[in-house]
């Protein structure tokens, strides 16, 4: 299976391709990277994660898992059932726009208008449980890595 991680910064673009474990593998070791490359492209430093847009590219053969939701128990309230999606397999493969939130919410039978669930995610994102990026397609969120990891 073929997964694709793609990162633009103004004029620049790199993508890294490959097998999944392969590509994440390379992914924890971005910072490192991003170093380089922005030595390579002679770039300004990234500020927040928010300026440096994420595209991820799938392949037709990823198309299936792109529409297989996750099983979550019943949550308290949005921000944990959120966050309990975000936290499962396929939170973590990639990151997720407000729509498949909204969409895998309701196969759990877990229904909050978009409008709610896009304050929480603003809020979860501002509070550092989730990372967000803005790509052409609209926002992404995904759990930040955690330390030590």
């Amino acid at each position: 299976m073929s997964f694709s991680f793609r990162v633009k910064v103004n004029q620049s673009e790199v993508e890294i391709s490959g097998a999944r474990k392969d590509v994440l593998k390379t992914i924890e070791e971005l910072p490192k990277l991003m170093e380089n490359v922005q030595k390579a492209f002679k770039l300004a430093a990234f500020e927040t994660p928010e300026q440096t847009p994420l595209t991820v590219k799938l392949k037709s053969s990823d198309a299936s898992m792109a529409k297989t939701y996750p099983s979550i128990k019943k949550a308290k309230n949005c921000s944990q059932a959120v966050l309990k999606l975000l936290a499962t397999e396929w939170g973590t493969w990639r990151p997720r726009t407000s729509t498949e939130i909204v969409d895998a919410l309701k196969v759990n039978a877990i229904h909050y208008p978009s409008t709610t669930l896009s304050g929480v995610l603003s809020w979860l994102v501002k509070r550092g449980k989730v990372r967000r990026w803005k790509t052409d397609a609209g926002y992404v969120y995904i759990l930040p890595e955690k330390e030590g990891v």
